[in-house]
């Protein structure tokens, strides 16, 4: 029997395999480094054999980096492309028709929770996304996993509820109430009152570090360990009251936006701010932050939305808009809430962000909070009357890795990564606006300058050691007493020079004449020359 193949069958699997291959191609050259170099030209054959060899190197380096992409990273991010871009934008497609084109899973995501008694809302996601906790500012709280949309615990605390935080898992979680800070556990039991904190205005919970932040109606910020209870550091701003508060998920520093338009960062051991900016010419109203650190996104009440570059602090772009609320999402895009309008910003290259997409809310919805949610393409949304998420293609990272975050983790992973957690606990000595540095030689610091007395001792020394130099004796009345006399009256002076220099130094100011005043008694018949101070 013939076992040849039908001719259309063959022809498709030749094609199939020629897309795989081009589609290799496309990958490879991703990971390449650029062009390889021409090597007939050179004439020493040994260099010619070894450039030859790392060429040959790169290319190998580069396929099993494609090969490791689609094996760890199999799940491709995508944003919303138009047919035309000069005709069609991105920012007209609506809700409605987004949720009829995604898959299944995708189109549930999307809710809108109206609770108009219990508002306005602020919320707050875990690490890896999953489960998400809402507090309304009269009294409602509740926490929810978002995996299966089911409701977990919700409880009336009948009183005022300004801001919500997890804490290291979904297990604990921290509520910002009327007079101090609460801990709470997933079902709902009070765990701890936290009375140092004081009337706290915003939370953040330093995941690393296991340090909860705040900072209260007094403009003091605080920073309390949660594995031991200890308080670390309690810091007054000096810059009045503020409730804008993030912090900055590269270094763990934390950022304060205030009333004068400055924003300073914090770290719990300095006392001052480690960099204080003026970013606005009144109030700041929002602050957020780069996945990466390396990007600050400040709004203030001068309808002006500016982005910030920390390596230099310099203003990158400025934009002529209003935000209530600003967040970064995992893949760099910037959401900005107004009103009942929210914005989402993409970088299009260079840090030029342009518009991405629009929503707008029920007129008369004020949006508190904005915050995108981790691994998934959700904004979700904390308004006046409830809670709203949407749709935002390319927001969120496709591919998790499970020993950093993993959204579908049993008990026992759970667990496991609670211990290592706690074994792996960085000091809070470790927060520093440059992490690099650590596990780093310092550099060796300057010289303290010496005191006046030590310089006076040390003179006296050489004084001596130079008068005590015997010199060879000479014929031709080269040898004379007052000769030698001279020549050690100048090897003293060759041994004074460098001590009074440095006498100089340290009194400032070395070659300036003392001006006469009247402090200086002057002889009398230079009296009637000197200055009345009037």
């Amino acid at each position: 029997m013939d076992s040849a193949k039908p001719a259309p069958e063959q022809k498709a699997m030749e094609g199939g395999e020629q897309e795989a291959l081009d589609e290799m191609e496309k990958k490879v050259y991703k990971y390449s480094r650029g062009k390889a170099a021409y090597l007939g030209t050179l004439r020493d054959k040994k260099l010619k054999g070894q450039l030859a060899a790392r060429e040959k190197l790169y290319g190998h380096s580069a396929k099993a980096a494609v090969q490791t992409e689609k094996w760890l990273l199999p799940t491709e991010g995508g944003y919303l492309e138009p047919d035309d871009e000069d005709l069609e934008k991105t920012y007209r497609y609506q809700q409605s028709s987004l949720v009829g084109e995604v898959d299944l899973s995708s189109s549930r995501k999307p809710f809108d929770m109206i609770l108009p008694l219990l508002g306005p809302y602020t919320l707050g996601y875990t690490g890896n996304g999953r489960y998400m906790v809402v507090g309304g500012r009269k009294g409602h709280v509740a926490m929810m996993d978002m995996l299966n949309l089911e409701l977990i615990k919700e409880f009336q605390v009948r009183e005022t509820v300004r801001d919500v935080a997890f804490l290291h898992n979904e297990q604990l979680y921290a509520v910002a109430q009327k007079k101090y800070p609460y801990i709470y556990n997933r079902h709902g039991t009070e765990i701890h009152c936290l009375k140092e904190h004081g009337k706290s205005l915003k939370l953040q919970f330093l995941e690393k570090h296991f340090l909860l932040s705040s900072i209260n109606s007094f403009g003091q910020l605080h920073y309390q360990d949660i594995s031991t209870g200890e308080m670390v550091a309690n810091y007054r701003t000096g810059l009045g009251r503020t409730d804008v508060m993030r912090v900055n998920p590269y270094n763990a520093v934390i950022g304060l936006g205030h009333a004068g338009g400055k924003v300073t960062m914090w770290k719990p051991t300095s006392v001052k701010p480690l960099v204080t900016m003026l970013c606005h010419s009144g109030p700041v109203t929002a602050i957020a932050f780069d996945r990466g650190g390396h990007l600050m996104a400040t709004a203030g009440v001068d309808r002006k939305v500016k982005i910030w570059d920390l390596r230099k602090y310099e203003v990158i772009n400025s934009y002529a808009a209003r935000a209530q609320s600003l967040d970064f999402s995992q893949k760099g895009l910037l959401a900005c809430s107004n009103g009942s309008q929210v914005e989402i910003f993409r970088d299009t290259g260079g840090q030029d962000y342009k518009i991405y997409m629009k929503h707008r809310m029920v007129k008369g919805y004020q949006i508190g909070k904005v915050l995108f949610r981790p691994y998934e393409d959700i904004l979700g949304i904390g308004h006046s009357m409830g809670l709203s998420a949407i749709l935002v293609p390319g927001s969120g990272e496709p591919n998790f890795d499970t020993f950093v975050d993993n959204p579908i983790e049993t008990s026992k992973q759970r667990r496991e990564k609670e211990v290592q957690s706690l074994l792996n606990k960085l000091q809070p000595e470790t927060i520093m606006l440059n992490p690099n540095m650590i596990a780093t030689v310092r550099p060796s610091r300057k010289k303290e300058k010496k005191t006046k007395k030590e310089i006076e001792e040390e003179m006296e020394d050489a004084v001596e050691t130079a008068k005590s130099i015997e010199f060879k004796k000479k014929t031709k009345g080269r040898s004379k007493a007052s000769k030698r006399a001279k020549k050690r009256e100048e090897e003293v002076l060759k041994a004074k020079r460098p001590f009074l220099e440095q006498h100089k130094e340290n009194d400032g100011r070395p070659d300036k004449k003392q001006r006469v005043g009247d402090e200086i008694e002057l002889p009398k018949a230079l009296q009637r020359f000197a200055k009345s101070r009037q």
